[in-house]
């Protein structure tokens, strides 16, 4: 075969350093002292020397990144695979397995003009937009009730006060994970957006690299157990019924009713106060209120079992509530 006949090498390819650094959600004078210091991944490079990541490189790094601030030193898991990563992490592995990208992913978008970039190419994980609006600014109505993986957000200035408009579409849809991508962001509402369990990142000029933030952010979103759903039965035992059973226990060795009684006592509590969080702070009500909820369960199920151990103790009961 001649040279012209001669098939061309097929160069490596990736995403390049501060690609992968922003894909992943980390600075990136973080990666390169990772690599520097700890080896994180063991990259192709370009034929110009460039270090080039694959996708699931870059989720990896993402993955990374979520347990270092779960407070895990770099140093103890910089060589652990992407299911071990996963596993420490309490993350939710995709349907195809760890590292799988083949998926399709259903994103809602706020947006329009996002939507549309999107929705004109053929992405790597493929995505699906399922309910799209056109800004943030009423997308929890816009959006109510749409079931998706992702909640993508863009934003050309991104501040501290899109937080709870971010916290209510997020309460008012049925989505894993958020999203947020930003031209001009200060530091500290990236933070605080992270800390709420967002992936934040400077918008891609590549809106392919979007799939890979989406994929990368769903790899790492943890699923936390839903609350309950039906509001508590009314206290059985108030403060009253609670200090007479606290103090009929001194008569007995067993101090345990009175342990019961305090603790009901702070449940109790706790549960008042969960309930005017929620009338206080209306873009919190639906997380006070579940937790007012979980309040009121967790203590019935501990009055129940003061009267089981008062009975078995002899104690007198007072009239239920």
């Amino acid at each position: 075969m001649s040279k012209a006949e001669e098939k061309p090498e097929s160069k490596p390819t990736g995403y390049r350093s501060g690609v992968a650094a922003r894909l992943a959600g980390l600075p990136v004078e973080t990666l390169r002292v990772w690599e520097r210091r700890y080896g994180v991944s063991d990259v192709d490079r370009s034929p110009h020397g460039q270090r080039l990541y694959s996708a699931d490189q870059v989720r990896r790094l993402g993955l990374l990144k979520r347990v270092v601030d779960q407070g895990h030193a770099i140093g103890t898991v910089a060589r652990l695979a992407a299911d071990e990563l996963i596993a420490l992490a309490g993350a939710a592995p995709s349907p195809a397995g760890p590292g799988a990208i083949t998926q399709t992913l259903k994103i809602a978008v706020a947006g329009t003009a996002l939507a549309r970039r999107l929705g004109a190419i053929r992405t790597s994980p493929e995505l699906d937009i399922v309910a799209s609006c056109s800004q943030l600014e009423g997308a929890a109505e816009a959006m109510a009730g749409v079931a998706a993986d992702v909640l993508l957000i863009e934003s050309s200035e991104m501040s501290a006060d899109a937080l709870p408009q971010i916290q209510a579409a997020r309460r008012a849809m049925q989505v894993r994970t958020v999203v947020v991508l930003y031209r001009f962001c200060d530091s500290a509402t990236v933070r605080r957006l992270r800390e709420h369990g967002c992936l934040v990142a400077r918008a891609p000029s590549d809106a392919a690299e979007v799939a890979v933030l989406c994929s990368t952010a769903l790899t790492g979103a943890a699923r936390p157990p839903p609350g309950p759903l039906t509001a508590p039965p009314p206290r059985r035992l108030d403060d009253q019924a609670l200090a007479a059973l606290s103090s009929a226990s001194s008569s007995i060795n067993c101090e345990c009713p009175r342990h019961l009684a305090d603790i009901l006592m702070m449940l109790a509590s706790f549960e008042r106060y969960s309930y005017q969080c929620q009338n206080r702070n209306a873009s919190d009500a639906a997380l006070h209120e579940d937790l007012g909820r979980s309040a009121g369960h967790a203590r019935v199920m501990m009055e129940q079992a003061l009267e089981r151990l008062a009975y078995a103790e002899g104690l007198p009961l007072p009239d239920k509530q």
